[in-house]
C-alpha cells in the first residue's frame, strides 16, 4: 500500500478533522420525530464498518465495530485456542491450528456482517505478544508458536547477563534480558535445536504469519508488536544492531518494520475468493493486545492508568512525545509510531485465584465471593508469593516459584485464598510506585478484565492496596475495541483516541485503615521475596 493515500495516516499525520460520525449525530439531531428517525435510518444504512480480530492467550475473537467503535451486535465470534505446557517449561502453541481458528472466527464474522459486508473498509488485528514461529520460504510454519511464558531458555538469560551490559539493552529496548523476550530465546533454539534452528528462513510472530499467509508474500511487523521482542531499538525504531551482533539470527531472517498503518491490500487469490468484500481492504498490522487494551479503555495519556486482571494482569499508561528513560521493574513498549506504552505485567492474576479454588477445592465463586467479606484484611498470618509461572515485573526473575509461609494447623482454605489474592495485589502496588511519577498530577485508574469484573471484593482490595479509587469499566470487549478505534484512526476517521469517551462506573473508594493494614502486608511480602527470591537468583548467577 501507498504511504501517501488519504486513508493511510499515521498516528502523528491523521486530518484533525471531525470523525464523519460525530458530524453525522450533529445533523441527525436537528428536526424531530419521523423526520429523525428517517435520518437514522439512512445514516444506519451509511455507515461503513470495521472488522476486528482478536489473538488472544486463550481465545481468538472477531466482531464487526461501527465508526464510533462499537460492537455491532449480533457479529461478535469466538474461538478457543489454548496454549499447551508441559512439565519442562514449554509454552507452546500450534501455529497451523492457531491459524485455522483465526480464519474460522474471521469466516463467521463476515457471514454475520450481512449486507453490512460490504462497507467494510478495513481489517483491525490485535495479538498476543511476544510470540515467535520459524517458516520456511514458503511461509510454512517449521516449529511450534512459541510464548511469552515458556521459561526454557533460563539458562541463556544467565548468559547473556553475564557477557552483555544489561542495563544498556534494558535501556534501549525497554525490555530486560528475560526468559520472555527473544535475545534468550534464539540463543536457546539455536543451542538446542541447531538443525531445527538453521531450517528456518525466516522468524514471524502470530499476526506475521497470518498476513504472510493471505496476502502470499513477506509482510511487515508494526513497532507495537516488534517493542515487545526485547530486540527493537525503541529511539531508532529497528531491530537493535548491537544484539544482532551477539545473537545467531540477522535482519534478513526477521520481518522489515513499519507502523502498524502500513496496511497491506489485494489478498492472494484463494482469499479474496473466501473473503470477497475483504479482497482490497486495508489490513493492518497487527498491535499488542496490551496496547490495543490501554487505547479500548480510554487509557491513552497519563491522566489515566489501565490495570488489568484477567488470567494474568498489568499495569500500563501511554506517555506520548519522547521515549522516557524506563525505570527498572518496568518495561517501555509501543502503542503506535510515536506512544509509549510504559508499566509492567505480571505473570499471576485470575489464574492464581483459578489454581486455589481447584486445588484447594473450595466452593463456587459466589460463595466464595460472600464468605471473603466476612474475613479481616491480612488477617491470617499468611505471606505469599504468587509467582505460580515465574515472575514478570518487578522482578523479572523467570525462575521464581509460589511460596506460601507462616501455615498452621488452624490456616483455612478460605484463608489461603484471600492470602493469594492480597499478594497479588501487593505486586500491583510495586509496580504503581514506579509507573507514578510518569502519571498525572490527578489521575485515575481504570480496571478491566474478567478476574476483576466477576469479584466486587476484589476491585475493593486492589483500591484499598493501591490507596486509590479504582473504576471497573463494563463495556465488553475493550481490547477489540482498541484494535478498533486504531483502525479507524489509521483511515483517518478518527482525529485522536479518544475521540468517543467511553462511559466508566462510579469508583471503589479504598478505605483507610484497611490500607495501613496492607501497607505492613506488602513489607513483609518483599522481606519474604528478599530472602527466597533475590538469595536464590543471586547464587544462580554467580560465577562457577
Amino acid at each position: 500500500m501507498g504511504r501517501g493515500r488519504p486513508d493511510h495516516r499515521s498516528l502523528g499525520g491523521a486530518a484533525r478533522r471531525e470523525p464523519p460520525q460525530l458530524r453525522r449525530r450533529h445533523l441527525g439531531a436537528a428536526g424531530g420525530g419521523c423526520t429523525a428517525r428517517r435520518r437514522a435510518s439512512a445514516l444506519a444504512r451509511a455507515l461503513c464498518f470495521v472488522v476486528v480480530l482478536d489473538v488472544g492467550s486463550s481465545s481468538v475473537k472477531g466482531a464487526l465495530y461501527d465508526e464510533r467503535a462499537r460492537l455491532v451486535p449480533g457479529t461478535l465470534a469466538r474461538e478457543a485456542s489454548p496454549i499447551h505446557t508441559r512439565p519442562d517449561g514449554a509454552t507452546e502453541g500450534d501455529p497451523a491450528a492457531l491459524v485455522m481458528r483465526v480464519e474460522k472466527v474471521l469466516d463467521r464474522v463476515m457471514a454475520l456482517a450481512g449486507r453490512r459486508a460490504a462497507r467494510v473498509r478495513a481489517v483491525g488485528l490485535d495479538v498476543l505478544t511476544i510470540t515467535l514461529c520459524g517458516v520456511d520460504a514458503g511461509g510454512e510454519p517449521l516449529t511450534p508458536l512459541y510464548t511469552y511464558a515458556d521459561d526454557r531458555s533460563q539458562d541463556d538469560v544467565v548468559a547473556l547477563r553475564r557477557e552483555l551490559d544489561a542495563a544498556a539493552i534494558y535501556q534501549r529496548t525497554g525490555c530486560p534480558l528475560h526468559t520472555a523476550y527473544l535475545p534468550a530465546r534464539f540463543r536457546w533454539l539455536r543451542r538446542t535445536q541447531p538443525r531445527l534452528f538453521g531450517s528456518v528462513r525466516r522468524w514471524l510472530d502470530a499476526g506475521t504469519l497470518l498476513h504472510r499467509r493471505w496476502f502470499g508474500r513477506d509482510t511487515p511487523m508494526s513497532y507495537s508488536v516488534a517493542s515487545w521482542s526485547g530486540l527493537l531499538d525503541r529511539r531508532r525504531l529497528r531491530w537493535d544492531q548491537g544484539l544482532l551482533a551477539v545473537l545467531p539470527v540477522d535482519e534478513g531472517r526477521l520481518p522489515r518494520l513499519a507502523d502498524y498503518v502500513e496496511a497491506p491490500r489485494g489478498l492472494a487469490r484463494r482469499f479474496a475468493r473466501r473473503w470477497p468484500a475483504l479482497a482490497e481492504a486495508a489490513f493492518f498490522l497487527g498491535v499488542g493486545d496490551g496496547a490495543a487494551a490501554n487505547v479500548g479503555s480510554g487509557c491513552v495519556d497519563p491522566r489515566r492508568l489501565a490495570l488489568t486482571v484477567g488470567t494474568t494482569g498489568a499495569l500500563r499508561v501511554v506517555l506520548p512525545g519522547p521515549d522516557p528513560d524506563v525505570p527498572s521493574g518496568l518495561w517501555a513498549y509501543r502503542v503506535g509510531q510515536r506512544e509509549t506504552l510504559l508499566g509492567g505485567a505480571f505473570s499471576e492474576g485470575g489464574s492464581v485465584f483459578a489454581w486455589e479454588t481447584d486445588t484447594l477445592r473450595l466452593p463456587p465463586p459466589a460463595r466464595i465471593e460472600a464468605a471473603l467479606r466476612t474475613l479481616p484484611p491480612d488477617g491470617h498470618g499468611l505471606t505469599v508469593l504468587p509467582f505460580l509461572a515465574g515472575e514478570r515485573s518487578p522482578g523479572f526473575a523467570p525462575g521464581a516459584r509460589a511460596c506460601i509461609a507462616g501455615l498452621t494447623s488452624a490456616t483455612t482454605p478460605l484463608q489461603i485464598l484471600q492470602a493469594g489474592l492480597e499478594s497479588v495485589c501487593y505486586r500491583f502496588a510495586l509496580v504503581a510506585r514506579l509507573v507514578r511519577p510518569h502519571l498525572a498530577a490527578r489521575y485515575e485508574i481504570v480496571a478491566s478484565g474478567g478476574a476483576l469484573a466477576r469479584s466486587p471484593y476484589w476491585v475493593q482490595l486492589m483500591a484499598d492496596v493501591l490507596e486509590h479509587p479504582v473504576l471497573v469499566s463494563r463495556e465488553a470487549e475493550l481490547t477489540s475495541r482498541g484494535a478498533a478505534i486504531l483502525a479507524w484512526r489509521g483511515l483517518g476517521q478518527w482525529a485522536s483516541l479518544d475521540a468517543v469517551g467511553l462511559k466508566l462506573p462510579r469508583a471503589c473508594v479504598p478505605e483507610p485503615k484497611r490500607s495501613e493494614i496492607y501497607r505492613e502486608a506488602i513489607e513483609r511480602q518483599r522481606g519474604l521475596y528478599d530472602r527466597v527470591i533475590l538469595d536464590t537468583n543471586a547464587a544462580r548467577s554467580a560465577p562457577r
